[in-house]
């Protein structure tokens, strides 16, 4: 699929373009759609109550909603996941929709995401500083999102330097959670044969040696987290030492925890993602100016959606269908820029009009579809990967 440029736009309704899509032809589905602030949205007027009366404003948004993210669903493949912001005025009805659509089971997390760190000053109440990602995988069983990242380990929670200069950790190698004991845990309550003075460790005795069993800090039997085999596999990475427990000295086994192992170590994420990591929306406001100028108000940074593309192979093809500023497009570009990944991202954008003598329409931007297909088109222009755009309603390559 190489061959494909990293960015495709169609200008069309959502709907209409996602059902086009073969099924299963999409890897990651990350989009921002309408937050129903109270305003009316663009694909609000085909939706009615089923007594035919107008929809409440949460209705509407919920049944204006709820077909796209089936559309969403059928075009995710088995390894795919969908990445969506919301605020809280939809976040509660969008959960229950998704657990709806997609299925409880299929529910990953939901994120916190700072955007606003000096808090929103306008109206009363609270100072609302963030809002949400809530992730679906399509089949949680084969699903490709890894939420880790190799940016957040801290090399100072490495003290420890080995002859070679590597650095390292010890981390109890008995099982700490509880719920993991002799009961529970059967084949892991076996004991370990240690030597403090040397540090080293077997399955079996040898001289020197004095007999480990696994316990919790307060002598009840606990279960250590390596199988027997593993021991001897790598007894490199385990030490003997005698520590001050709460009921006096004891010996123990720990494994060395390398800060370089098997190609890099990675930390999971957080549910909580602050501006200073992924940028904030005065961030990716002047992201948009660099490009196109100051002709949107309120987009979202790349580096938000380059952490999520960061959860998913380097090959995926992404689909965001209320593409807005673009700023997945622009995040998937730089992204493959930075990896030599071969992301595809297909954007689609309603041509909604921007509002008469706004920044948008004084440049010569007309639509909200006319600002996404600038932005790509400036996008591929200085990053490159390529670019091009689809008819109406067209299926995707």
């Amino acid at each position: 699929m190489t061959d494909r440029p990293c960015n495709t736009f169609v200008e069309g309704d959502n709907l209409d373009v996602l059902r086009s899509l073969a099924p299963g032809s999409v890897d990651l589905v990350y989009t921002d759609p309408p937050y129903n602030t109270g305003n009316d949205f663009a694909y609000a007027d085909r939706f009615r109550a089923a007594d035919g009366a107008r929809a409440g404003r949460h209705g509407a948004w919920v049944e204006m909603m709820r077909p796209r993210l089936e559309a969403v669903r059928d075009v995710l493949s088995d390894r795919g996941a969908l990445f969506i912001s919301i605020d809280d005025n939809e976040a509660a009805r969008l959960r229950l929709l998704l657990d709806e659509v997609f299925g409880e089971q299929c529910f990953l997390a939901q994120v916190v995401v700072n955007l606003n760190p000096k808090g929103r000053q306008l109206g009363n109440g609270f100072a609302t500083s963030h809002e949400y990602v809530l992730v679906y995988a399509r089949d949680p069983r084969r699903c490709a999102v890894d939420a880790s990242s190799a940016e957040h380990v801290d090399e100072d929670d490495f003290p420890l330097t080995a002859p070679d200069g590597r650095r390292f950790r010890h981390l109890p190698l008995r099982n700490t959670n509880k719920k993991f004991n002799p009961v529970t845990a059967r084949t892991l309550h076996f004991p370990l044969y240690g030597d403090p003075v040397s540090g080293r460790v077997a399955s079996a005795a040898f001289d020197g040696a004095v007999e480990v069993l696994p316990v919790f800090g307060d002598g009840r039997p606990a279960v250590w987290r390596w199988s027997a085999p593993l021991v001897d596999e790598r007894p490199d990475d385990l030490v003997c030492r005698t520590i001050q427990g709460k009921l006096g000295e004891r010996v123990d086994v720990f494994q060395r925890d390398w800060l370089h192992r098997d190609g890099g170590r990675r930390k999971k994420l957080r549910t909580i993602w602050p501006s200073e990591e992924i940028g904030s929306t005065d961030t990716a406001v002047a992201e948009l100016k660099d490009l196109v100028g100051h002709v949107f108000e309120s987009p979202k940074p790349t580096g938000l959606v380059r952490r999520i593309l960061g959860t998913m192979p380097a090959d995926v093809t992404v689909v965001d269908p209320f593409a807005g500023s673009g700023t997945t497009g622009h995040a998937v570009a730089l992204a493959n820029a930075e990896d030599g990944g071969t992301r595809h991202c297909l954007s689609i954008n309603w041509p909604e009009p921007t509002r008469p003598g706004s920044n948008a329409d004084l440049a010569g931007l007309p639509t909200v579809a006319a600002i996404t297909r600038a932005r790509l088109a400036a996008v591929d222009a200085r990053l490159g990967g390529g670019f091009s755009e689809l008819p109406p309603h067209s299926p995707a390559p």
